[in-house]
């Protein structure tokens, strides 16, 4: 697989029927290793490995309801009091972040309501804090390590 602007971690691998599966461990399950698979993984280590985001707190591809339709969500990630905090949209590699992938991440969370938006095609990241109060929300120059206080002070990363 591609090499990603993201620290290089060690995955569980099989091929099953001809296709190149991968362990998610926040699915307890092998996938279909895609480009975007392949994207997802590797955050999810990034998240739990560098920003100390705990794995029993994310949820991979759920679904959810946005304007009567059923959509499904790349993570979220919750806080311990059960609140969403975060939610990432992941694309393959080769798919340049354009204003459509914010478009749909943004929709996805007309439902949820969280605090930190995330883009990534593991080459790009692109985070944005939301905050609600304010109506307003700005790019973070990266994601802050996991914390129960949400949000930014000004003076920096809580």
């Amino acid at each position: 697989m591609q090499k990603l602007n993201l620290p290089e971690y060690t995955f569980r691998t099989k091929i099953e029927e001809g296709k190149q599966l991968i362990f998610d461990s926040i699915r307890k399950k092998f996938v279909v290793l895609t480009p975007e698979e392949w994207v997802r993984q590797n955050f999810i280590q990034y998240l739990k490995n560098e920003k100390k985001y705990p794995e029993t707190l994310m949820a991979v591809e759920k679904q959810i309801i946005v304007n009567g339709k059923q959509r499904r969500f790349d993570l979220l990630v919750y806080l311990r009091n059960g609140q969403a905090h975060l939610i990432a949209e992941f694309k393959a590699p080769n798919v340049k972040i354009t204003q459509d992938a914010f478009d749909q991440v943004v929709r996805y969370n007309m439902a949820l309501r969280v605090e930190r938006v995330v883009v990534s095609n593991g080459l790009q990241h692109f985070a944005c804090e939301i905050d609600y109060v304010k109506n307003s929300s700005s790019y973070l120059p990266e994601i802050p390590v996991f914390s129960e206080r949400c949000r930014i002070d000004g003076q920096g990363f809580s």
